[in-house]
């Protein structure tokens, strides 16, 4: 490649580096939201659901918990070191202040026909390198998002699963009961319910272009098959909307 050529694509380069920074730049001026939000549809009642976000984040000291608006913000919790640590490549200057929070909503819905609910999570990450420099968002990693978003599905599929276990303790113990007055015992016992194993659906590929199947009615308490474009969950209207 000529010199002439070289020049010209390092300035290209450059000039595509600099509109892309301008643009963020822009975007934290207007107060758009740069970050990233991640969220997983569960084939599971709203009671249930939130339940298990309280559980899930229960080691995490909560500032706002709105039932009625599906919505939970945890504090701002200081983790400077553990930034230097992961990024720090003795290349680059340490973290004066690092910090971060978490923001949940679960909204109800319909997902192909069948009542659900949507939870998103948001993991707000600000670093300072110094004093001169002001606090500003960093990307996220998606990894605590969806380590929380797989807690919670498994948290559901537990509770699930005892509701179930229940509800056929307290139906034998009625067929138990009548059998007991009668004067042949009754031998139409109900099964036990069946084990359901790992619910958890595999990521699907955004741009793999599949349709997710819909998920049985039978299947309450897993989340349903993901669906990039959440094209299959319709929320629920506010009251009074």
């Amino acid at each position: 490649m000529s010199p002439k050529k070289t020049a010209i694509s390092v300035a290209l380069g450059a000039a595509l580096m600099s509109a892309s920074g301008c643009m963020t730049a822009y975007k934290n001026s207007i107060g758009a939201n740069t970050l990233q939000v991640y969220n997983r549809v569960y084939v599971t009642d709203f009671n249930t659901a939130w339940q298990a976000v309280l559980d899930a984040m229960k080691s995490i000291r909560l500032d706002v918990t709105n039932r009625e608006g599906g919505f939970l913000q945890s504090r701002w919790m200081d983790n400077t070191k553990e930034k230097n640590f992961a990024d720090g490549d003795g290349s680059t200057a340490p973290y004066m202040r690092a910090q971060y929070r978490f923001k949940v909503t679960v909204a109800k819905g319909v997902y192909n026909r069948v009542k659900a609910v949507k939870i998103t999570v948001q993991r707000e990450q600000f670093v300072q390198r110094d004093a001169l420099d002001d606090l500003h968002a960093m990307p996220s990693d998606s990894i605590e998002e969806n380590t929380l978003l797989y807690r919670i599905g498994r948290i559901i599929n537990v509770k699930t699963r005892l509701a179930k276990l229940e509800e056929y303790n307290t139906k034998l113990e009625i067929q138990k009961a009548t059998a007991g007055s009668s004067a042949a015992p009754s031998t139409d016992v109900p099964a036990p319910p069946a084990e359901e194993g790992d619910l958890s659906a595999p990521e699907m590929p955004a741009d793999s272009g599949a349709s997710a199947a819909p998920p049985p009615p039978e299947s309450d308490g897993g989340p349903a098959p993901t669906d990039p474009n959440d094209s299959n969950f319709i929320p629920e209207p506010p009251p009074g909307g």
